[in-house]
């Protein structure tokens, strides 16, 4: 448990000192926030749940409530998700990957004390 939580942290910890994870990160987030704003425009949702909905596409969880029911709010939605999903696999494995380099970190650590 020590060990999973070592890894966690000092990958995040890794991740975020990293400029381009950060740079990835930060644009994930003004995407979201973009799209927020104007999913709750075209389709005239509260900003709860065009925030909802921008985070579930970008994701692909995809709930299917809300739905955007206005050519353009469609038309956005379309362009979000060949965007979007792009620029947040790309944060997400960012991320993965300090974590995994943490623990190839330890890893080897471990070994050179066994010896």
């Amino acid at each position: 448990m020590i060990r999973l939580t070592y890894i966690i942290l000092g990958g995040l910890r890794d991740a975020f000192s990293d400029d381009t994870v950060r740079s990835l990160l930060a644009f994930t987030t003004l995407l979201i926030a973009v799209a927020t704003l104007i999913f709750a425009y075209l389709e005239d949702w509260k900003l709860i749940d065009a925030a909802f909905f921008a985070v579930v596409t970008i994701s692909t969880v995809g709930y299917g409530t809300p739905v955007p029911v206005t050519f353009a709010g469609k038309l956005f939605t379309i362009v979000y998700i060949l965007v979007g999903l792009g620029v947040f696999v790309a944060a997400a494995g960012a991320v993965a990957e300090a974590l995994i380099r943490r623990e190839a970190i330890l890893r080897k650590h471990e070994d050179d004390t066994e010896k």
